[in-house]
């Protein structure tokens, strides 16, 4: 896609540190059946930056032209009803490329705003399913992100996981019913200090992450003129780390590929399943992630069969927001997590939990 129709953000590759925050949003890139990502952190850590970067990284994808849903022409799952009632009549349609959707869910949102609304009055006056889509439905088959999402009404955040879930968003008014697709990589953040999610809904997003202010004096610089290079003339710093952006989407792209070849022997998925037993984590969420995420990592990487490392490295990521919260406990839910893993593995359990900090994106 020209650049000119690219909007003009900050590029991913650009962006210094915060690889946990990175990793976890490329992993639900290539698999978004990991279930999103919350991302909790500290004002000015580079979320909301980081964030649209990656929906400016991502290829283009193809959908039915004119459509509101973004279709999919060869994928019933992410077609709208209208598309399939086209294609079941045997008429043939035409796609357009287009840009991986991104869109903002703002605070003030309505549920009529994000689900779609439906005009009562010309249902029944005329008989038609007069639906206007809502942002989930301009989020299929993209980003959909929220930021301060821990001061998103309760209800909302309800209606956007159950969403994410599924892939579909179904509306109902007065008798009247319209479903579509709501396929996306749901992406929260917000800063601890101005509440908390309930567990109940933290448990739902796949992935959490905790950024920190970034302390070091050269690292800070280094971030400054970054940005106020990028500021002075994008179009420059963005074309200095083409190549770099350019050689991170083909590995995305060859990674989603290789998904489905991605196996995780017995025995490693018998020790994730001990690691949840190990920290008492209700459900069978966090087993689920915790393979997916390191599937998706193994393919990122390249390969088709899932490490320790691989697990060592998004085990973190996958549980540390499921953990039964003890506010006399001093230790960080992260730290535990990596206790855990080293007993269940059987590794040295005085290391370092900086040993498995992910490696640099590039």
């Amino acid at each position: 896609m020209s650049s000119s129709r690219k909007r003009r953000v900050f590029p991913f590759t650009a962006v210094i540190g915060q690889e946990e925050m990175k990793l976890a949003l490329l992993l639900n890139v290539i698999d978004p059946r990991i279930g999103g990502v919350m991302i909790m952190g500290d004002r000015g850590t580079g979320k909301s930056t980081t964030i649209r970067a990656l929906a400016d990284l991502l290829p283009a994808i193809d959908v039915v032209e004119g459509d509101q849903y973004n279709s999919c022409l060869n994928d019933p799952d992410l077609q709208s009803s209208d598309v399939r009632q086209r294609l079941d009549s045997g008429e043939i349609l035409s796609t357009e490329e287009k840009q991986v959707p991104m869109v903002d869910l703002p605070l003030g949102a309505t549920e009529d705003r994000l689900c779609g609304t439906i005009d009562i009055e010309k249902a029944l006056s005329e008989g038609v399913r007069a639906f206007e889509p809502g942002l989930l439905a301009k989020a299929n088959r993209g980003l959909l992100y929220v930021d301060e999402v821990n001061l998103l009404d309760d209800h909302l955040v309800d209606v956007l996981l159950d969403s994410a879930a599924s892939g579909w968003n179904t509306v109902e008014r007065e008798g009247v019913s319209v479903r579509h697709p709501a396929r996306f990589v749901l992406i929260g953040s917000g800063n601890p200090e101005e509440g908390e999610l309930r567990p109940q809904l933290l448990d739902r997003f796949g992935m959490s992450v905790e950024v920190r202010t970034v302390r070091e004096a050269e690292l800070r610089v280094q971030v400054v003129d970054q940005r106020t290079s990028f500021d002075s003339d994008p179009e420059a710093f963005s074309s200095s780390v083409q190549s770099t952006q350019d050689a991170l989407q083909q590995k995305v792209i060859q990674a989603q590929n290789r998904l489905k070849e991605v196996t995780i022997d017995e025995d490693l998925r018998l020790k994730i399943s001990a690691v949840c037993g190990e920290l008492d984590v209700d459900g069978l969420r966090g087993d689920i992630v915790t393979n997916r995420s390191a599937r998706a990592l193994a393919a990122f990487e390249g390969r088709t069969d899932v490490s320790e490392e691989d697990i060592a490295r998004v085990v973190s990521c996958s549980l540390r927001h499921r953990l039964r919260k003890d506010p006399l406990e001093q230790i960080d839910s992260g730290d535990r997590v990596i206790k855990a893993f080293c007993k269940i593995f059987e590794k040295d359990e005085a290391i370092n939990v900086s040993d498995f900090e992910l490696a640099a994106i590039s």
